[in-house]
């Protein structure tokens, strides 16, 4: 019995679900996102083809998970912006609070999108810690760029549990 190459990707329902996870639990959801051409975030917030970012209710404004996108208005450093990520650009969603989420497996090309069947057969990884992430779209909540971490520390430490 094979797996169909053509079934739809898990990520978009993961993120959904840990999402109100966080939300349900008072946690602030973050997700982390490798940019490419298709991404629109402010191109001054990423560091290193990576940004982070606050998608909670208070420092979003029309947010939607969608199966293909997510987008929403964020503000950075107080000006709203119009944020576009691909799905299968989104690498990790967790709690700010206590780094507990998911990661999801990188893609092969990071600015293509992935062959046929490369998603279908990617595991997610389950992430225990988070040591700290600075955000570029937390001015709701009051920490611009530089959210409280749980333990301290400088770029994020995924350790992943297979």
């Amino acid at each position: 019995m094979s797996e169909s190459t053509d079934s739809p990707s898990t990520r978009p329902y993961l993120i959904r679900a840990l999402f109100e996870w966080c939300t349900d639990n008072g946690f602030t959801p973050y997700i982390a996102v490798l940019v490419d051409d298709s991404v629109r975030v402010p191109n001054e917030y990423v560091k290193n083809g990576e940004i982070v970012l606050n998608i909670s209710m208070d420092a979003t404004s029309a947010l939607r998970l969608g199966n293909e996108y997510i987008e929403f208005k964020g503000r950075f450093g107080g000006v709203v912006r119009d944020i576009l990520v691909p799905v299968d650009r989104v690498v990790a969603i967790y709690a700010r609070e206590n780094g507990q989420g998911m990661a999801f497996p990188m893609l092969a090309s990071s600015s293509h999108a992935p062959s046929e069947g490369t998603q279908a057969h990617a595991k997610p990884a389950v992430l225990t810690s988070v040591t700290n992430s600075t955000s570029a779209s937390d001015d709701a909540a009051e920490h611009p760029h530089h959210p409280p971490s749980p333990s301290g520390g400088g770029k994020p430490s995924l350790k992943r549990i297979k």
